[in-house]
């Protein structure tokens, strides 16, 4: 069992930053695929960055240059730092896990999100006004 918990979520304007963290079980920063992912109601939840074991990362298209995945192992936790906010980023931000043999990429945790591989936080609310 791995524990996800999320923090750092509230309401911004537009142009502004968020600083997200996701507190994992122990080992966990070491060890396993972590991605963020993002869902809005009635819409399917959606990749938006990953970080391998060795700290190579991935990001979605439409937050690449703007948000930035990264980890501390030894406090086994995941941060995303999102600059330049828009109204389109509003969404429950959810912290995710995966411990795999597979190369950790942003696709392939959106792919253990469908086939239910995933570990999840409970998730954190962003807002962002125009």
């Amino acid at each position: 069992q791995v524990d996800l918990v999320e923090s750092g979520g509230g309401s911004v304007q537009a142009g502004e930053s968020l600083k997200l963290s996701c507190a994992a079980s122990k080992w966990t920063a070491t060890v396993f695929c972590l991605a963020w992912f993002r869902q809005v109601p009635g819409k399917e939840r959606e990749g938006v960055a990953a970080i391998a074991p060795d700290g190579t990362t991935t990001e979605a298209a439409s937050v690449k240059g703007r948000f930035t995945i990264s980890k501390d192992n030894d406090k086994d936790t995941l941060y995303l730092l999102m600059n330049d906010l828009k109204p389109e980023d509003s969404a429950t931000y959810y912290c995710a896990a995966q411990n795999t043999a597979q190369t950790c990429t942003l696709s392939m945790m959106e792919y253990g999100s469908h086939q239910g591989h995933n570990y999840w936080g409970q998730g954190t609310q962003v807002t962002v006004s125009s």
